[in-house]
């Protein structure tokens, strides 16, 4: 048998997840989790062979999960459900060590095919999360101090107000924001606010 850990904060969608699985011959549910630090520790406590893992969770999120529970089990068969098909939060929860990425909205259709796979030892991505990613891989990416500038302008902070929030001048404080305009090939401030969201450079 497969045990699985199913980890999300909505308990309607884990009972629908638990639902699909008891349907299956060869998997269990072996545990479920509410956050992020809760699936760390029943980790610890059934060793599941595959989890399946929300990234938005309160107390801490999945990908902090993720990299804990795989700090201390490598082996450890994470596979990422989520809402967010952004190419950074793919990007995000891959480097953490998930080894696949699906959108809630198909989970129906995919998810037990997935769990196999993954137990089996493949990687799993989405047809639209995977071009996602390979749509954005040669761009410069936005360093710390820029996504810093564009969490300040998604707040509707000005130029001389970022400038004084991250102790810069107002005039590098304009030079971080036309360099984000271009990375993102965004048309104006707003319009990078929400390419940001979309992709999952800064959170909602």
């Amino acid at each position: 048998m497969i045990r699985v850990l199913a980890v999300d904060d909505h308990p309607v969608l884990r009972e629908g997840i638990s639902a699909l699985i008891a349907q299956q011959p060869d998997m269990v549910v072996a545990a479920e989790a509410a956050n992020g630090r809760e699936a760390v520790e029943l980790f610890r406590e059934h060793r599941p062979d595959v989890t399946l893992m929300d990234l938005q969770m309160p107390e801490m999120t999945g990908i902090d999960a993720i990299s804990a529970i795989r700090g201390e089990f490598p082996d450890a068969h994470i596979i990422v459900l989520t809402t967010y098909a952004g190419d950074v939060h793919a990007l995000r929860a891959l480097r953490a060590g998930a080894r696949a990425y699906l959108l809630k909205g198909i989970l129906r259709k995919d998810l037990i095919d997935t769990i196999r796979a993954v137990h089996a030892g493949h990687k799993r991505l989405t047809p639209q999360v995977a071009a996602d990613l390979a749509a954005h891989s040669t761009e410069a990416a936005l360093t710390e101090r820029e996504v810093e500038v564009l969490r300040l302008v998604a707040a509707g902070q000005a130029n001389k107000v970022v400038a004084a929030e991250l102790r810069i001048s107002e005039e590098t404080a304009k030079s971080h924001v036309r360099s984000i305009l271009s990375k993102l090939g965004a048309s104006d401030r707003t319009h990078a606010v929400t390419i940001a969201i979309r992709r999952g450079i800064i959170p909602l």
